[in-house]
């Protein structure tokens, strides 16, 4: 029987006991990992998010509401009455009696020409009508006795007619030598000096009378049938925001323009503060019969985009207090003031936003309140 002699330099074969415990032991370590994973991402991961509150918004319930209707036109403001003042004939100037912008009456002198000779001229016509006017009479005690013929008498009357004419005739031609202004009004800035020589038709200074205005605009010819004498007319100007003045329309012209096929209408404005002044720009509003039934809304509701405009409106059972909030395409129509006229897209009964919209997202939840949270736009 041969017994089996150990080496001491090969190694041991491990057991089947010691290749279980190192599977174990890797085991529990995978596990230990796993577990500091899961630990570790479940204290990084947010906590789950709830459902977000209300978007608090402004909002108006849409009802049909009659509407003033005009039509718009920028216009311009025209004097009623104004004349450029000059002279009707040649003369030195020897007075001047006016300030620049100072206000005249009707007939007041303004400019007087160098008119001696004149007057000395009409002094010898005066003369030589009275003198007339003597040999008139003379004649008129001496023709019914027959101490003088009648043609006499009637050449008498004839040259105290001649003389009288003469008279008249230089009293013309010394007021000639007079400015003086047709019509009450403001003068304007003086063109003329002391001294200087004057021509006919010199311009001396503007007088406007600002006590009445014309408003002259045009409108298209498809409203031809809208325009009646009479119908008033709203002019706002630059110069005075939020002031509306009253005209009404005293002619409408016969013809349309061949160029621009507008209609050109008139209308007299009073200005009796003098506020405007002519040759402004304004704006007129032919006022026409009221639009009955239209829904308007804040131009605040309104939001434009490259799609065109729309609205934000509320759905749900309790619109007026709460709902979801629903993107709306509307057409508009003319402005009144700070509201618009909707005239597609919109029924009675609707609840808008006015305000806060822009923080809406589509299907969100919203909270009407007078006024929205701060940030609201």
């Amino acid at each position: 029987m041969t017994t089996e002699t150990s080496d001491p330099s090969i190694p041991a074969r491990p057991g089947p006991v010691n290749g279980r415990a190192i599977a174990i032991a890797i085991a529990i370590v995978v596990l230990l990992f796993g577990a500091l994973y899961a630990w570790r991402a479940a204290r990084s991961a947010a906590p789950p998010q709830g459902t977000p509150p209300p978007v608090a918004v402004a909002a108006i319930t849409v009802l049909p509401t009659d509407v003033p209707a005009a039509l718009e036109a920028v216009g311009s403001l025209r004097a009623v009455r104004e004349v450029m003042l000059a002279p009707e004939v040649a003369g030195r100037i020897v007075a001047i009696r006016f300030e620049a912008g100072m206000p005249v009456g009707a007939g007041a002198s303004l400019v007087q020409l160098y008119d001696a000779p004149e007057r000395a001229d009409r002094r010898a016509a005066m003369a030589r009508a009275n003198f007339a006017g003597v040999q008139l009479a003379r004649s008129q005690e001496l023709a019914p006795t027959g101490a003088e013929p009648r043609e006499l008498l009637q050449q008498r009357r004839a040259e105290r007619d001649q003389a009288l004419a003469s008279v008249q005739q230089f009293d013309a031609r010394i007021a000639q030598k007079q400015v003086r202004a047709p019509f009450a009004g403001v003068l304007g800035v003086r063109r003329v000096n002391l001294g200087q020589y004057l021509n006919p038709g010199d311009a001396i200074a503007t007088l406007t009378a600002l006590d009445t205005l014309y408003v002259d605009f045009a409108l298209p010819q498809q409203e031809l049938s809208r325009l009646r004498v009479g119908a008033t007319v709203g002019v706002t100007a630059d110069a005075w925001p939020g002031r509306v003045f009253t005209a009404r329309v005293n002619a409408i012209e016969p013809r349309i323009g061949a160029d621009t096929r507008n209609v050109t209408v008139q209308a007299i404005l009073a200005n009796g503060d003098r506020a405007l002044r002519p040759g402004m720009s304004v704006t007129a509003a032919l006022d026409l019969p009221p639009e009955r039934g239209a829904l308007v809304v804040p131009t605040t509701a309104i939001q434009t985009s490259a799609s065109g405009d729309s609205v934000i409106v509320i759905r749900g059972p309790n619109a007026r207090s709460k709902g979801k909030a629903e993107p709306v395409p509307v057409t508009t129509g003319r402005r009144i003031g700070d509201r618009v006229i909707v005239t597609r897209g919109l029924k009675p009964g609707d609840v808008v936003v006015t305000e806060g919209q822009l923080r809406v997202q589509p299907g969100a939840e919203v909270s009407v309140v007078s006024k929205p949270a701060t940030g609201a736009r």
